[in-house]
């Protein structure tokens, strides 16, 4: 609980813009570890996106297409709550590449519409479909949403 409210403080200056931070690990495909400028390692989950599992199909195609776009790199972090897990949720940007929309646009994420706020992101799921990309060009009995998967492992 103590860790959960400090995490909390600390988020609340970030709100208002963004924060430079270095990936320092990738836990999945919408998963990442960040170092801040003040040296504290924080958990972000991508926001509005919603990848496969690592041991579901397409899982861990996902992950090495946010490690070729994020790790290692310094990006722009957008942080927009803390989820039940304390982790920070929010949007990366590489330069002016959103990474989010980016890993929709490629096929290598579903669009999280209980979470989306972003509607053009529907366009780059859209687009993905249309060019059989990433998980789109799975047989459609692969293709299954992450929120699926984990309620069947439940």
């Amino acid at each position: 609980m103590r860790e959960l409210l400090i995490s909390i403080l600390l988020f609340i200056p970030l709100l208002s813009f963004g924060q430079e931070v270095k990936v320092v690990s990738v836990t999945d495909g919408d998963t990442v570890k960040v170092l801040t400028l003040d040296n504290q390692i924080i958990k972000v989950r991508l926001a509005e996106i919603d990848t496969p599992e690592r041991k579901q199909p397409y899982g861990k195609e996902a992950k090495m297409a946010l490690s070729a776009l994020v790790f290692g790199k310094t990006v722009d972090l957008r942080p927009v709550t803390i989820d039940r897990y304390g982790r920070t949720v929010g949007h990366l940007f590489v330069g002016s590449l959103n990474v989010n929309k980016q890993m929709v646009r490629t096929g290598h994420a579903w669009v999280y519409k209980r979470y989306m706020k972003d509607k053009t992101l529907i366009t780059d799921e859209d687009y993905a479909k249309f060019q059989k990309v990433g998980i789109w060009a799975l047989p459609e009995h692969l293709r299954i949403a992450p929120w699926v998967w984990r309620k069947r492992i439940k």
